[in-house]
């Protein structure tokens, strides 16, 4: 049976590796909503689903879909997924690894005729990160009926809209409504996931299960001072907006250490209009994206921050511009779907280690309409968001083995009934 299990993880391996060569940039795996790269990627895997013998089609928001269909027509439907969106200059695994596991675990289904009580939909959500228009969930919010329709006007960096980049995808955004699961339909959900953390790497343990996801709050600062010339405006009468940016920074990250365990601060992005090393800078936009399993500790941090921010701006002579971006509350995991996962991974010879996600999942949007459950699978070193991000074939295997004895369990003791 193991041997079954590391041929099973070696496939997935390769189809990994194959998913990984297609990228917007040569040199590493880029991958964002609605381009081209994207797009032929998309392709490749829908390629594979429908070789395993699964319909298949795309919604209006790009997202992948197959279903594997109950003798039951009347059956509720339980969602295998992840995404295969990812960051800039990203690893292999991110998102990926989740759907390929989806869809083995339908491939060992079907090769078994296994008698289904509830319909399988396996998703493939097409952005999850939010990178092109700074937006997360944009594929799993359409699934569950949240979407909000102001989204499609949100422009990315070259201008382009939401709603224009659908019809470059050849989607139907008038179907977004559509695409929903309803919610009295739903079974539950399940989504494997690399770690991106360090537990289980430095534990020597291959799974874990997720009890919890972090809240987050994702801001957008734009600081306008005066530009000037580096040689003739005196230190004392200057409104460099890069500066206030800067201590805004340091300070963000002097809270985040200080004010309570679980809190984390980043800012990821910065940006200089008209930079020249000669110019004082007069605007500055950089983001901020805040993160608490806590909602009140969330929340304390975001009105701290937002009145700094305020202060700063005020004492540096600058203007400031406060805009909230995202926001989500931290949500828990369902303790029906969550039993049973840990007896899987009991069952399979593994110590059930609970995990609290700091990283965001389309696990959070989805809670808000289904009983909704994780499994965290190790990775090297927990790096992720990079490309040394890494998993071993045999934690791997570990891994499917757990999730196969996750439905088996599922089929025959389903306690969200």
């Amino acid at each position: 049976m193991q041997h079954e299990y590391l041929a099973r993880a070696e496939r997935i391996m390769q189809r990994i590796q194959q998913l990984a060569a297609i990228s917007e940039d040569p040199d590493g795996v880029t991958r964002t909503f609605g381009t081209p790269a994207f797009l032929e990627g998309r392709d490749l895997v829908q390629h594979w689903l429908e070789a395993a013998g699964l319909v298949t089609r795309v919604d209006g928001i790009g997202n992948l879909r197959a279903r594997l269909e109950s003798h039951n027509p009347g059956a509720k439907t339980f969602v295998l997924a992840s995404h295969i969106d990812t960051v800039v200059n990203a690893g292999k695994f991110d998102g990926p690894l989740g759907v390929l596991m989806g869809l083995d675990l339908l491939e060992q289904l079907i090769a078994r005729q296994a008698d289904l009580p509830f319909h399988i939909e396996l998703i493939a959500f097409s952005d999850e990160e939010g990178v092109r228009f700074h937006t997360t969930y944009l594929g799993s919010e359409v699934v569950t009926g949240s979407f909000n329709d102001a989204l499609l006007a949100r422009t990315d960096a070259a201008g382009v809209t939401l709603a224009d980049a659908l019809v470059a995808m050849g989607a139907d955004a008038s179907q977004l409504a559509a695409d929903a699961i309803p919610a009295a339909e739903w079974l539950g959900y399940f989504e494997m996931h690399i770690e991106q953390g360090p537990v289980l790497w430095e534990r020597n343990v291959p799974v874990a299960l997720v009890t919890a996801i972090a809240g987050q709050q994702r801001v957008e600062l734009v600081f306008r001072g005066m530009a000037g010339h580096a040689g003739t405006v005196p230190m004392n009468m200057r409104q460099d907006a890069l500066c206030a940016a800067a201590e805004f920074v340091l300070t963000a990250e002097q809270f985040a250490r200080t004010h309570g365990q679980g809190l984390v601060a980043t800012v990821g992005k910065l940006a200089i209009s008209h930079s020249a090393s000669n110019v004082i800078p007069g605007e500055v936009t950089c983001t901020l994206d805040l993160r608490s399993p806590n909602e009140a500790q969330l929340a304390d941090a975001y009105r701290a921050l937002s009145s700094f921010a305020e202060d700063l701006a005020a004492q540096r002579h600058v203007a400031l511009e406060w805009k909230q971006v995202q926001q989500t509350a931290p949500v828990a995991c369902d303790a029906g779907l969550n039993s049973l996962l840990s007896q899987a991974i009991a069952e399979c010879g593994h110590e059930a280690i609970e995990l609290v996600s700091g990283a965001g999942h389309d696990a959070v949007p989805v809670s808000a309409v289904a009983p909704a459950t994780m499994m965290f699978i190790s990775c090297y070193k927990g790096i992720s968001h990079n490309p040394l991000e890494d998993v071993e074939v045999a934690d791997l295997a570990a891994a499917i083995a757990v999730a196969d004895q996750f439905m088996h369990l599922l089929r025959t003791q389903n306690p969200t009934r």
